[in-house]
């Protein structure tokens, strides 16, 4: 049995992470069995000391798009066997794209946008106790600032961010057009990732500019409520 492994549930979503996210609705698409182990003790245990990771038998696989590559090879490529190779080229280079550049827009607008950092801060750091509560966090939101500014979008002011954010919303709509899908009629790994990242803003009960914005694409926001209605 396939064992999911990632934070645990915030803001009505299954998981905190739009990586773990993205591998639970892969599973779900796929019609693949699975359990799902939900802590943030998980990421002791992660070989790359972030989660998603999985477990297969004796097999542990770690990153969410190696996990799926996994689940492909070991189970059948169901969802993306009817593809094109122009379609999987596309498939691939949108999901590196909010693999790699709409996922720090996630990041800054949780961690660093004044308007989210309260909730979030309240939200995942509540379980623990004085003194660790106040500090922990500080450390952590530092940690996060660090990174945004290694990858290169923390060097940006916040309404570049928002620029670079609606940019890749307006792609995104103008890809998914009218279609049940990004590529079709019948849900591909692209619409794993694409849902995944998209939920975040659109599904996750929070309030945030990021959010909100999120929220003005009617395309997307029925594309969010369509998979959440057929898979949870």
């Amino acid at each position: 049995m396939i064992r999911l492994h990632g934070f645990g549930p915030q803001f009505g979503l299954m998981d905190a992470s739009p990586f773990v996210l993205k591998v639970d609705i892969y599973l779900r698409m796929a019609e693949i069995p699975y359990q799902v182990r939900s802590k943030i003790s998980n990421l002791t245990k992660a070989p790359k000391a972030k989660l998603p990771f999985i477990t297969d038998g004796d097999k542990l696989i770690a990153d969410s798009s190696f996990i799926i590559e996994h689940l492909k090879q070991q189970y059948g490529d169901i969802l993306d066997i009817a593809l094109t190779p122009h379609q999987q080229a596309i498939a691939y280079l949108v999901s590196k794209s909010l693999d790699e550049n709409f996922y720090w827009c996630f990041v800054y607008s949780r961690w660093i946008n004044e308007s989210t950092w309260l909730d979030m801060k309240a939200s995942t750091f509540s379980f623990l106790s004085f003194p660790l509560k106040h500090i922990v966090p500080v450390v952590a939101r530092r940690r996060v600032v660090n990174a945004l500014n290694q990858q290169g979008i923390g060097r940006h002011s916040e309404t570049e961010i928002k620029h670079i954010f609606i940019n890749s919303l307006n792609s995104l709509a103008d890809l998914l057009g009218e279609q049940t899908y990004f590529l079709g009629e019948q849900p591909t790994s692209l619409d794993a990732t694409a849902f995944a990242m998209l939920a975040e803003f659109i599904l996750a009960d929070l309030q945030s500019e990021f959010n909100d914005i999120a929220k003005t694409y009617p395309s997307l926001v029925s594309y969010c409520d369509r998979i959440y209605q057929a898979y949870y």
